[in-house]
């Protein structure tokens, strides 16, 4: 025992009797409410006082208050300072924000006008007899601490030994097993008849389909196991998956219909028109877009604005800011709306009169949602607006090789977007064949 607990023993022990039986003993109080460090063995009488210790010495002296006087100027109170005559602090008002008009330059530039479908929904006509998929490398879903949620955590109570719980004993599932579920729930969810039976007769090709997606595109990183595809979310995710490798098999085979909004089925750069105060934003070129400002949400895209004006493929572009291209999505069992960054018109050999819509995704880190938005794209807006055939030609590609690059940026960003550019024809082609 130390020597302040031999001294001072109320403040080591201030508690005297048991919360579970009526008090017996207390410590004794002198008048001025400090503890005399003995014990009476009665209950003590119901005066309300509160112990409180001495205060320590310290080097100054604190003034006394004079609340009489009238005046108090300064105070100390629980080791605080207040100041009772300070004056309110008045901020200076602030100079407004410069705003400006993001808007369509018109008549001068109506030549530059881009028009886009607005897309609700899409239509897939699937066989119903033979099923195969295609998949790539955005099909694969790999199962994180980050998608999931934390893989071990530790229990530990007010007493005894802290319990480590992970998620291991999902490892002794068998594969069968989460094959056979993940199948029930792609066929009980995605692949109902016209009167919303479930086409069991397709049960054991789409059981082959999913072995093969769970075999080579199912990734389980950190402590995940293949088991959380029980989880209704992870589920989804999975079968959106399988589901547009199962639709990508039929591009070119059976056509993939665009759903457009019925009440407003077109868009297009002559009703854009707002006012912000951004002062990230890229004053654009007469010859290039319709649109007299970019408002922008990175410096990459203002240099994609540089490069895009002076490429001499480009007919015209235009940011997807305030211009209401939105394409519907599922991202696990939630349905979104993802706005693309930006649309450019290109002269791949057909003249200006048939341009390529090129829909550019500007995109550094890639997320498990930018690959369903990858797939969306790919799988059902391309095709299914181009099977339109009234909106002209469309493609779609991501700009993301160049967040790697430091050294010489203007160049590479010029490289990579003559590669995007090949690469974007190349694949309308394929489409286009794929259509006849």
């Amino acid at each position: 025992m130390d020597i302040e607990q031999e001294t001072h023993p109320f403040f080591s022990r201030p508690i005297l009797n048991s919360p579970y039986d009526h008090p017996s003993r207390h410590w004794e109080l002198d008048a001025e409410g400090q503890p005399t460090h003995r014990i009476v063995e009665l209950r003590r009488r119901a005066e309300f006082i509160t112990p409180i210790p001495k205060p320590k010495k310290r080097g100054g002296e604190q003034a006394e208050l004079a609340f009489d006087e009238g005046h108090v100027e300064y105070a100390d109170v629980l080791g605080i300072p207040f100041d009772f005559t300070a004056k309110p602090v008045i901020a200076p008002p602030q100079p407004p924000r410069q705003t400006v008009q993001v808007k369509a330059v018109r008549p001068e530039r109506d030549h530059l006008e881009i028009r886009f479908p607005r897309v609700a929904g899409y239509r897939t006509d699937l066989p119903a007899d033979a099923l195969t998929a295609t998949f790539d490398s955005d099909a694969t879903l790999e199962l994180t601490p980050d998608l999931i949620g934390a893989t071990q955590t530790q229990n530990a109570g007010i007493i005894g030994e802290p319990v480590d719980l992970t998620l291991r004993h999902t490892g002794q599932i068998r594969p069968s097993q989460v094959v056979y579920e993940l199948t029930s729930h792609l066929l009980l969810t995605r692949w109902r008849d016209g009167d919303g039976h479930p086409q069991l007769h397709l049960f054991g090709q789409l059981k082959r389909i999913c072995r093969q997606w769970l075999d080579h595109h199912l990734v389980c990183k950190g402590g995940t196991f293949p088991a959380q595809l029980k989880y209704k979310m992870l589920a989804d995710m999975a079968c959106e998956r399988i589901n547009a490798g199962i639709t990508r098999a039929q591009v070119g085979k059976r056509p993939i219909r665009a759903v457009l909004d019925a009440f407003n089925p077109v868009g297009s750069t002559l009703h854009v028109n707002f006012t912000t105060s951004r002062e990230e934003r890229y004053q654009t070129d007469a010859r290039r877009c319709h649109v007299n400002w970019v408002i922008l949400e990175s410096d990459w895209e203002a240099e994609f604005c540089r490069v895009a004006e002076a490429h001499p493929r480009v007919i015209a572009y235009v940011k997807n800011h305030g211009l209401g291209l939105e394409v519907p999505y599922r991202y696990g069992s939630e349905t979104r709306h993802y706005r693309p960054d930006f649309i450019v018109l290109i002269d791949d050999g057909r003249g200006p009169q048939n341009p390529l819509h090129l829909i550019v995704e500007i995109k550094g880190y890639r997320r498990e949602d930018a690959k369903d938005k990858k797939n969306t794209m790919d799988v059902y807006w391309v095709p299914g607006v181009n099977n339109l055939s009234s909106f002209g030609r469309w493609a779609f590609a991501e700009f993301c090789d160049v967040y790697e690059m430091q050294d010489d940026f203007a160049k590479k960003v010029g490289a990579a977007f003559d590669q995007m550019l090949a690469k974007a024809g190349s694949l309308d082609v394929a489409n286009q064949q794929g259509i006849r």
